[in-house]
C-alpha cells in the first residue's frame, strides 16, 4: 500500500512538473517575442557596416526569419531531444554556458543558504527563549526590517563599506582582474564569494529566524518545558533536549521551500557585484534577445526550484502523522 501510495505521489510530481516546463516555456518565449528587444541588432551592435543583406543572413542563420510559432515548436523538439541549441551571446551550446554558470552561481547560492539557515535559525531559538526580553525585540526588529530591504540595495552599502570605505574585500567578479582562471586560488575566490554570499544570506535570514522564533516560543509554553523546568532542568539542556528537536525539521523544511527566493535573490545579487553565474547570464540572455540560452536557463531554474519544493513536500510527509495517514495524494 505504501508503495502505491509513493508511486502516486511521484506520478502527480512529474505530471506536475512537465506541466509547469510546458507553461512556463511558452510563457517565457511569448514575452520575449512581445518585448522591443532585436536579437539582430543587439547580436551586431551599432555596427554600421553590416547592411541589410548581413542582417537577413544572420537572421536566417539564427533561425529568426521564421514565424514565432515554427521557431517554438523546433527549439522545443529539439531540445525534447537533448540539443538546447547555441547562445547567441556566447556563441557556445546552451549546455556548457550553463555547466559553467550554474556552477559560480551554486558555489554563491549554496553558501548563502547555509548562512541564512544556520544564523537564522540560531537567532530564532535565541529571541524564543527569552521572549518578551531585550534580546527578543531587536531580534525581530532586524528581521521585520531586513525582511523589507532588498537584496541589490545590502549588496551596495556593503560594497561601500567593506570594499570601497575599508578595502577589506574586492568589490566585483569571482576571480581577480587580469589573473587566468587556472591560476587563481581557492583563498581568492572565496574573497570574491563572501560579499556577494553575505548579501543574499541577509536575506534570507528573517523569514527562518521568524518561523523558528514562533515555533520555539509555542514549545517553551508547552506542558513538556513546563515539566522539565519543575525538574530543574536548565535553559540549555531544555533548548537541547526539547527545543531543538522539534523546531529543526520544520526550520529545514521552511529553507528547502526558500529555493525560489534564493534564486531571485541571487539574480539582483550578481548584478550589484557583477558576478557572473546563472543570473547574470539570465539578465544578458534576456536583454539581448538570446532565447535559446534563457530558455535553457528558464528550465534549470524550474528543476532547481521544483527539487526545493519536492524534498520539502517528502520533509512534511516524514514529520508530519497526519500527512502520513492521508497518504501521498
Amino acid at each position: 500500500m505504501g508503495e502505491v501510495r509513493i508511486g502516486k505521489f511521484i506520478l502527480a510530481k512529474a505530471v506536475r512538473l512537465a506541466t509547469l516546463l510546458v507553461f512556463l516555456c511558452i510563457l517565457t518565449f511569448t514575452l520575449l517575442e512581445l518585448s522591443p528587444i532585436d536579437p539582430v541588432t543587439a547580436y551586431v551592435g551599432a555596427d554600421p557596416a553590416v547592411g541589410a543583406e548581413q542582417r537577413e543572413r544572420i537572421a536566417e542563420h539564427w533561425g529568426l526569419d521564421k514565424p514565432p510559432v515554427e521557431r517554438f515548436c523546433s527549439w522545443f523538439s529539439s531540445m525534447a531531444r537533448g540539443d538546447w541549441g547555441t547562445s547567441m551571446i556566447y556563441r557556445r551550446p546552451v549546455p556548457e554556458v550553463i555547466g559553467s554558470k550554474f556552477l559560480t552561481s551554486l558555489a554563491l547560492m549554496l553558501t548563502a543558504w547555509i548562512l541564512s539557515g544556520v544564523l537564522g535559525f540560531w537567532l530564532g531559538i535565541v529571541a524564543g527563549t527569552h521572549e518578551g526580553r531585550m534580546a527578543d525585540r531587536l531580534i525581530r526588529l532586524a528581521a521585520n526590517v531586513l525582511n523589507s530591504t532588498p537584496a541589490f540595495w545590502i549588496g551596495m552599502l556593503l560594497i561601500m563599506v567593506f570594499a570601497v570605505g575599508l578595502g577589506w574585500l574586492p568589490a566585483a567578479l569571482s576571480v581577480p582582474i587580469g589573473v587566468a582562471e587556472a591560476e587563481v586560488t581557492l583563498a581568492e575566490r572565496i574573497r570574491h564569494l563572501i560579499l556577494p554570499a553575505l548579501a543574499l544570506s541577509i536575506t534570507g535570514i528573517p523569514g527562518i529566524c521568524l518561523h523558528t522564533r514562533e515555533k520555539t516560543c509555542e514549545i517553551m509554553h508547552s506542558d513538556y518545558v513546563l515539566f522539565a523546568r519543575a525538574r530543574g532542568e536548565d535553559l540549555h539542556s531544555i533548548v537541547r533536549r526539547h527545543v531543538c528537536r522539534n523546531v529543526m525539521l520544520p526550520a529545514l523544511t521552511l529553507q528547502f521551500l526558500s529555493f525560489s527566493e534564493l534564486f531571485g535573490g541571487s539574480v539582483f545579487v550578481e548584478q550589484v557585484f557583477s558576478y557572473p553565474g546563472m543570473g547574470q547570464a539570465a539578465v544578458q540572455a534576456g536583454l539581448r534577445g538570446d532565447a535559446p540560452l534563457l530558455m535553457g536557463i528558464v528550465i534549470i531554474s524550474l528543476l532547481f526550484v521544483f527539487s526545493g519544493n519536492l524534498i520539502a513536500d517528502l520533509l512534511y510527509r516524514i514529520i508530519d502523522p497526519r500527512m502520513k495517514e492521508g497518504g501521498y495524494e
